[in-house]
């Protein structure tokens, strides 16, 4: 465990809280999206020149992040690409191919940190700019509570018109979260955040704990000018070879084991207390 979580015990006095995590080059060690471009190209939905311009796009994107007009050129690109999808095959080709390319390239570090949050009781979220579409199988993946995603307008015949619905994007991300706040209950002084990119500023600024994840040069120096820690995560496992397991215990569980461990603790010291009286006696 990275020990970087507050522990706070479950009652109805402590606020609600939340860990709001970036996916791409946060959690998992590549862009979402893009790592489905080979199995959409294998599904007919993207041609081998589609294929080769969003390997390209990794690329840039792994070797020191995209600023913001790189972002914008890559959401027109997409948004583009993605019209006339079918919405559905998109989902199957997601859920088939989800364990195979995502498994293997989510970083341990994340993984834990996931866990010591579900743990301290804190609802865990996933914001990212990446479609609704690959985000949700993801979040569901990693044992995440609630996701943020960018939605696509789906037209009445089932496929992407290549309008986009909704952008999680820079600010809308701490819109987002803000939002949930207020729904959920959550103090948002008392939550956390982390992400890799300097576009998520303002969702880092709206929590009283940011952390800076694997940063671009441009949020590294905020970081290290806002004093908020850095993270650098490098080891990428697939979940079924960690121990524990990333499956969190829900909050029942946590409390029910609560439960039994007071009442054990109890029948300990009520044996302990009748032992002395005999021995005294």
């Amino acid at each position: 465990m990275l020990g970087l979580v507050e522990n706070h015990s479950l009652t109805h006095s402590t606020p609600r809280t939340a860990a709001f995590f970036d996916l791409d080059k946060t959690v998992i060690a590549k862009s979402s999206t893009l790592t489905f471009s080979k199995s959409f190209y294998q599904g007919g939905l993207i041609n081998r020149r589609a294929v080769l311009r969003t390997a390209y796009a990794q690329f840039v994107f792994l070797a020191g992040g995209a600023d913001h007009d790189q972002m914008e050129r890559m959401r027109a690109y997409l948004s583009a690409l993605c019209r006339g999808w079918n919405v559905q095959q998109v989902k199957e080709i997601v859920a088939e191919t989800l364990h195979d390319l995502i498994d293997p390239i989510i970083y341990d570090e994340a993984a834990s940190l996931i866990e010591e949050h579900h743990t301290a009781g804190r609802d865990v979220v996933i914001v990212s700019t990446s479609g609704a579409e690959v985000v949700e199988p993801i979040g569901e993946l990693l044992g995440a509570d609630r996701v943020v995603a960018t939605r696509m307008v789906v037209g009445d015949d089932g496929c992407f018109t290549g309008e986009v619905e909704y952008y999680a994007y820079g600010p809308t991300k701490a819109e987002a979260i803000e939002e949930l706040a207020r729904s959920e209950g959550y103090d948002l002084s008392r939550c956390y955040a982390y992400s890799d990119s300097a576009t998520d500023v303002p969702m880092l600024k709206a929590v009283g704990h940011p952390f800076a994840v694997n940063p671009d040069r441009a949020l590294r120096r905020e970081a290290l000018a806002r004093e908020w820690p850095i993270l650098d995560f490098n080891r990428p496992v697939r979940l079924k070879q960690r121990l524990p397991t990333l499956s969190a215990p829900s909050r029942p569980a946590l409390v029910a084991a609560a439960a039994v461990g007071a009442a054990a603790a109890t029948a300990g010291l009520v044996w302990y207390a009748s032992r002395r009286r005999a021995t005294a006696s």
